[in-house]
């Protein structure tokens, strides 16, 4: 599974621009104002030779009382997911009885804690990293998360750091199963799903220890196709999944994700879609595995209601547009069939392998329907695609300018392709390659005597 890297400290040291460097991206809100992280944020390591997740956190105040104290809870709760905490400290600050607290609580978390002293440009980076030795957690990383000196290093060490076990494991595998990640909220319905897909119609089921974060993987067969579910809510026993699934972990949720082939989304129909599953499905989206939404609690809702539960989702969850959608009772078990369907569509769209001449001709089609907008004067011209990946399927398209195309136009593009290619329930990206051009410092290599001539013919050309 992914490894998880935290980032604690007191308010205002770097933790967020540094949980930005990593993650390539601007997640996490950045200014020159203690507290302005709150709760935790996840996103996915971009540095380093391989992949894992990063937690950004609310600074530790020492204070124990009001939001202080609802913050530092969600600052412990990222250590003791993490399998490497990365503690920040301020190195123009200097060391501070806050953090000489936060060290000590860290030493006996008994987690592989790494000391990090930002803020380093433009001073002595040995000098300013003496006086935190006092913590007793090592020879300090010396960093300057705004400007990247000595990250790369750091998550090195991070990485490094983790024991062998950590970073061989990986998720059982079964010969032409199907791996599904059920995630969702507490109480929409996920532990009655996993009940009923597992009480009836089975032909193999067995539970089977999974992490040591507890993702628990579960065969099983159903109509001639094998299946392996990935619960996140550590199901030890078909008995205890009731009390047992309702644990919620963004932490699971995203390594479920990672390791799945299909994802189902479990909406609650009678509570409407809330901002925690909108941040569940923009995780879902961005893992570009293919994506079942499966709204339940359908039974009993009024027509009304069931209207607005619709507007309500095509309103909040737009960018979710491409997964199939189903209504569900679990309790019941109406629906549940349908899902089984469209996992294997799913699938089957997100393993697909499509041949060049196949898209090469496709892109053509789709080009003269609607062409690229020009640049400059000069068209932006795609000449041939072939495919880069799977799961998501990924089309790689060669041209002239494609650093130039529009999101407009890159969009219509993502629609045009999954429609011709008819990719149900699971994202596609498209990649842009510029070729170079052949005719590039060609002049540069004529002779004195060809240049002369080239002259002669351009003037001739205009007088004419």
């Amino acid at each position: 599974m992914l490894p998880v890297i935290a980032l604690v400290g007191r308010p205002n040291v770097g933790k967020s621009t540094l949980f930005n460097f990593l993650t390539r991206t601007r997640d996490a809100l950045v200014a020159d104002v203690p507290g302005l992280t709150l709760d935790r944020k996840y996103g996915a390591g971009k540095l380093g030779a391989r992949p894992y997740l990063v937690v950004d956190t609310g600074g530790l105040s020492g204070e124990e009382t009001g939001i202080d104290a609802l913050m530092a809870k969600q600052s412990w709760q990222a250590v003791e997911e993490a399998d490497v905490v990365l503690f920040l400290v301020d190195a123009r600050e200097g060391l501070t009885s806050t953090d000489e607290a936060i060290g000590l609580r860290l030493r006996r978390a008994g987690k592989s804690v790494l000391l990090v002293v930002n803020k380093v440009d433009g001073l002595d980076a040995a000098v300013v990293s003496a006086d935190f030795h006092r913590l007793g957690l090592g020879d300090p990383s010396s960093i300057a998360a705004a400007h990247g000196r000595g990250v790369p290093e750091l998550v090195e060490r991070a990485l490094g750091s983790l024991p062998p076990e950590d970073r061989e494991e990986s998720p059982p595998e079964q010969e032409g199963g199907i791996r599904i990640a059920i995630i969702g909220r507490p109480n929409v319905g996920k532990s009655t799903l996993l009940n009923r897909i597992l009480g009836e119609d089975r032909v193999v089921a067995f539970d089977q220890p999974g992490t040591t974060r507890d993702s628990i993987y579960v065969p099983f067969e159903r109509d001639g196709q094998a299946y392996t579910l990935i619960d996140t809510a550590g199901v030890r026993r078909r008995a205890r999944v009731s009390e047992m699934v309702e644990k919620f972990s963004v932490i699971k949720a995203l390594q479920a994700m990672e390791a799945a082939h299909v994802i189902i989304l479990v909406l609650d129909a009678q509570e409407g879609i809330s901002e925690q599953d909108a941040t569940l499905a923009g995780y879902a989206a961005d893992s570009g595995r293919a994506l079942v939404v499966a709204i339940n609690k359908w039974d009993g809702l009024t027509p009304d209601a069931r209207d607005w539960v619709r507007q309500e989702f095509d309103r909040k969850l737009p960018f979710i547009g491409f997964a199939e959608v189903y209504y569900t009772s679990a309790l019941h078990g109406s629906g549940v069939g349908n899902l089984f369907e469209a996992v294997r569509r799913c699938y089957a769209a997100a393993m697909a392998r499509f041949p060049t001449p196949m898209l090469t001709r496709t892109l053509e089609q789709i080009v003269f329907a609607h062409q690229p907008p020009l640049v400059q004067g000069r068209r932006i011209k795609l000449r041939y695609a072939h495919q880069g990946g799977q799961n998501p399927p990924m089309i790689v398209i060669h041209g002239n300018q494609t650093e130039h195309v529009p999101e407009g136009y890159q969009r219509y593009l993502v629609n045009a392709f999954r429609k011709a290619l008819d990719l149900v329930g699971t994202p596609l990206r498209i990649e842009f390659r510029t070729g170079e051009n052949p005719f590039k410092g060609r002049r540069n290599k004529l002779t004195p005597r060809q240049q002369q001539k080239r002259k002669r013919l351009v003037r001739h050309i205009k007088k004419s």
